[in-house]
């Protein structure tokens, strides 16, 4: 058994993101700058969309893009429970209505037949989310949307460099957001991307993510700006910093070699495990790129002889750290007051979180890391079996 307690995730932090920060740092442009222009041209390139706009969030990101296509209190946006809290909160701050659609068992993804049939004449847009990486059938989802005039705003938080269909992430819907939290396949600490190939939306996007100013106001305080300017709508306060952009230039550099770790560490899992009947291994799809983000174990509890909370506190035990994604939202207390949700009414989410366990999976991870959890894992089913 390990001494050190291993932790869930550690991001690859070395110089090249120190020397960037200091440069920033010494530059004197700390705030939205020319080291955040420089980010959202190089990420808007590597994902192929014609226009990013850096925020201080995903959460930031979903919430203008639906601001951008005119969400209003009363609409509904269909997504997924089996989510973080900002996939349905975002819709909230509208006062619009979230509908849940049920996932697909084998992948945690949004299920297209239960987006389908939860159309109404007030639906205005979908938010699929990519769970753990792996990208939902986009398809399908636009397909959908098509045909009843809707909007899809992708919640692309896990995946960076996914793909779909060999096409990578971030140009293929009408909005693709991605978060750059801590946790995240590239970080800047806390962060967010909106990408889009739409101008206008881009542009109304920029506007809103700094009080709603009609010119770049980070260029007011350039000898080519100028200090007047003026507030055309009640925007938020959402922009990023150049500090912040400075980290995500360095990571940017390093994301393609993150990600080749991560795959191969899933695999060395998929081998490890696949041979348990005990284990679920996570789906994955050759006509798409996983970011993994996640490595999403399954347990088969009716094959063990304890649940899912007492595998994670053997893990712990042996000094493994994990966690589990996702609660879903339905079952949160606030979705549970707010519209009357049971736990049944989603069955196929609130079956599949019952038996989730995320395995540490990142690119400092060492060969030993990767062993101690793989003989954590095997040496809980054994003695545990049925």
């Amino acid at each position: 058994m390990r001494k050190k307690f291993l932790q869930f995730h550690i991001p690859e932090i070395d110089n090249r993101e120190l020397s960037n920060v200091q440069d920033a740092l010494n530059s004197c442009w700390i705030t939205t700058g020319p080291k955040t222009k420089e980010f959202e041209k190089l990420f808007a390139n590597a994902v192929h969309a014609d226009h990013a706009v850096a925020v201080n969030s995903c959460t930031a990101a979903m919430h203008l893009a639906l601001e951008a296509i005119g969400v209003q209190a009363g609409d509904e946006v269909i997504t997924s429970p089996y989510t973080f809290a900002s996939s349905a909160e975002v819709i909230r701050y509208f006062d619009a209505v979230p509908v849940f659609a049920d996932i697909k068992a084998n992948n945690f993804n949004i299920d297209p037949e239960c987006i389908q049939s939860s159309i109404t004449n007030k639906t205005k847009a979908i938010i699929p989310v990519h769970i753990g990486g792996l990208a939902a059938d986009l398809d399908a989802v636009n397909q959908i949307a098509q045909k009843h005039n809707l909007h899809v705003i992708e919640d692309a938080a896990h995946a960076f460099p996914s793909k779909y269909n060999h096409k990578i992430i971030g140009s293929i819907s009408d909005f693709t957001c991605f978060s750059f939290y801590a946790t995240k396949p590239i970080t800047t600490a806390e962060g967010g991307m909106i990408c889009t190939n739409n101008k206008e939306w881009a542009e109304r996007c920029r506007i809103m993510s700094l009080h709603g100013i009609s010119k770049d106001a980070w260029k007011r305080y350039t000898a080519e700006g100028s200090w007047y300017y003026e507030i055309i709508e009640p925007g938020y306060k959402y922009n990023m910093t150049d500090i912040a952009a400075a980290v995500g230039l360095a990571q940017l550099k390093k994301a393609d070699r993150m990600w080749k770790r991560r795959k191969r560490i899933a695999a060395q899992y998929n081998t490890a495990f696949k041979e348990y009947k005990e284990l679920q291994i996570p789906h994955d799809d050759p006509r798409h790129q996983h970011s993994w983000h996640l490595y999403m174990l399954r347990l088969h509890l009716n094959a063990m002889k304890i649940d899912r909370a007492q595998f994670i506190k053997e893990l712990n035990a042996r000094h493994i750290g994990v966690s589990v994604h996702f609660i879903p939202l339905h079952i949160h207390p606030y979705y549970k007051q707010k519209y009357g949700y049971k736990a049944e009414d989603f069955p196929i989410a609130y079956q599949e979180y019952q038996r989730e366990v995320s395995l540490p999976i990142y690119s400092k991870m060492t060969d030993q890391d990767i062993q101690d959890v793989i003989d954590a894992v095997a040496d809980i089913v054994k003695k545990f079996s049925k």
